[in-house]
């Protein structure tokens, strides 16, 4: 290259006397100029196109070469970023419909133990009910049946009490006592069968 080089410098200073000597005119135009013009501008490409072809046409290759494959390794990258984004998303799509069931699973259990509590607590609450209302009906019925017995005791004191008033004479309480309990069971059996 050094030697290219300082071969056409030799020749550029041995035809600059031609070049600059131009009669009159333009030299671009008189015919005896046109070898020294056609031999520079052979020179002049060359080079230029020495220059080009080893200097920076291999500096440009490289930079696209260099940028071609970042831009395939970024694609790569961004190929595989997504492939796990989607796996991620599958994974969270997942977890999520698996919480739901999860969820849903445990609401009906507690819906049904709340169910069977509630039915397990009524039906012992209507047995309580049950069991007072018999104790209520047999505090009611011995209390029919004291205060029958208290009443017609009530009813024979008065009843003798009015007979004695009444005739003057005192009457056989046991006379009495039968009868008030005659008429007493008539009146209870016809409330009965009410």
């Amino acid at each position: 290259m050094k030697n290219l080089y300082f071969a056409s410098c030799i020749v550029f200073i041995l035809n600059t006397n031609q070049a600059f000597g131009a009669k009159g005119g333009m030299p671009q135009l008189n015919t005896e100029f046109w070898a020294s013009q056609i031999f520079w501008l052979i020179l002049i490409f060359s080079i230029l196109y020495i220059i080009i072809w080893k200097i920076f046409l291999p500096k440009i290759t490289d930079i696209i070469e260099n940028r071609k494959s970042r831009i395939i390794g970024d694609l790569n990258e961004t190929q595989k970023l997504k492939e796990n984004a989607e796996k991620k998303l599958s994974e969270y799509n997942k977890i999520i419909e698996d919480t739901k069931k999860e969820a849903k699973k445990i609401i009906e259990d507690n819906k049904k133990k709340l169910e069977n509590d509630i039915k397990s607590k009524k039906q012992k609450f209507n047995e309580e009910i049950e069991k007072e209302l018999m104790s209520v009906e047999k505090e009611i019925k011995n209390l029919k049946k004291s205060s029958i017995s208290s009443i017609n005791k009530i009813a024979v004191e008065v009843s003798s009490e009015l007979i004695r008033q009444i005739v003057g004479a005192e009457m056989n309480m046991s006379k009495v006592s039968a009868i008030v309990e005659d008429i007493s069971k008539k009146k209870v059996e016809k409330h009965l069968w009410l």
